[in-house]
């Protein structure tokens, strides 16, 4: 009968370390898991707000209180001239800093996956530098330099300011490709007579294909959405950032956040289909 009951203990002791150690085991995946749920709540719970506001009545943006449900601010979104102007003219300081950046940042790349090690260290810092300057630092400076060569602010400022940094980005998505391009294809391509230009335009720039698409994504977001550097060059031009703060300032409508839901969805878009090309280009499945 000892024995027995001596039996049970060590077999309920061993049940309860099997159970804590289980509990450790765990923990840790249930704060990983709590922790982005709070995390993705806290990223998209206000765009989900921005997007209700969208459809109630009230002629403040806000889901509190519901007085309605309406497509009424659809119709205002369309008939404000005024922001299609300004979302115009952003769309095409963006297409203009693409323009820029994106053979800008490709040739830095190039250039610096050329060099040696220790060079390629302080030219790389040099480079990111912009990234790291306040976006009104880059506005000022570029707005008095420009400024003693007599030229004043306007659309072709926002585009050389804005490009000043958004090539870091093209950089440095370059570079991140690139560490992974097998030289030795260079190296066979030279060996059988083909040019410099050749070997870029049959070998270097299919590989980079995926990446340049996603910088060109990744510059036009940058360039749109940018404010602070725009706001110091812009002169008597209105992009959409600053139009959408005057209208802050003026009195915001729900026309805004009509503008904004769709700008979302055509985001989402543009990212999934970018990532369709990716995953073809690298010969994975696309579902």
């Amino acid at each position: 009968m000892t024995v027995r009951i001596e039996t049970e203990g060590v077999a309920r002791s061993a049940a309860g370390r099997d159970w804590t150690a289980k509990a450790a085991a765990l923990l840790p995946r249930i704060i990983f898991a709590g922790y982005m749920i709070l995390f993705f709540t806290y990223l998209f719970l206000p765009l989900v707000v921005m997007g209700a506001a969208t459809f109630n009545t009230s002629k403040f943006p806000t889901v509190t209180p519901w007085l309605g449900t309406t497509l009424d601010w659809f119709s205002a979104l369309w008939s404000d001239q005024a922001m299609w102007r300004a979302l115009g003219l952003s769309f095409l300081i963006a297409l203009a800093v693409i323009a820029i950046a994106l053979p800008a940042g490709t040739a830095a790349a190039l250039f610096l996956t050329s060099l040696q090690p220790r060079a390629r260290t302080f030219l790389y810092a040099f480079m990111v530098s912009p990234l790291l300057t306040p976006g009104v630092a880059i506005g000022i400076a570029t707005l008095v330099l420009w400024h003693q060569l007599g030229v004043g602010g306007g659309t072709f400022l926002i585009v050389l300011a804005q490009a000043s940094f958004i090539t870091s980005y093209v950089m440095l998505m370059v570079v991140a490709r690139l560490q992974r391009f097998d030289r030795v294809q260079e190296e066979a391509a030279a060996g059988l007579g083909a040019s410099r230009f050749m070997i870029f335009r049959r070998i270097l720039l299919p590989y980079l294909r995926p990446s340049l698409l996603a910088a060109a994504f990744i510059a036009f977001l940058q360039s749109f959405e940018n404010y602070n550097t725009t706001l110091f060059v812009r002169g008597t031009e209105t992009p959409l950032t600053v139009y959408i703060a005057t209208k802050v300032r003026t009195g915001l409508t729900p026309a805004v956040n009509a503008l904004g839901l769709i700008l979302i969805g055509v985001t989402i878009l543009a990212a999934i289909a970018i990532e369709i090309v990716r995953r073809r280009s690298a010969g994975r499945p696309v579902a």
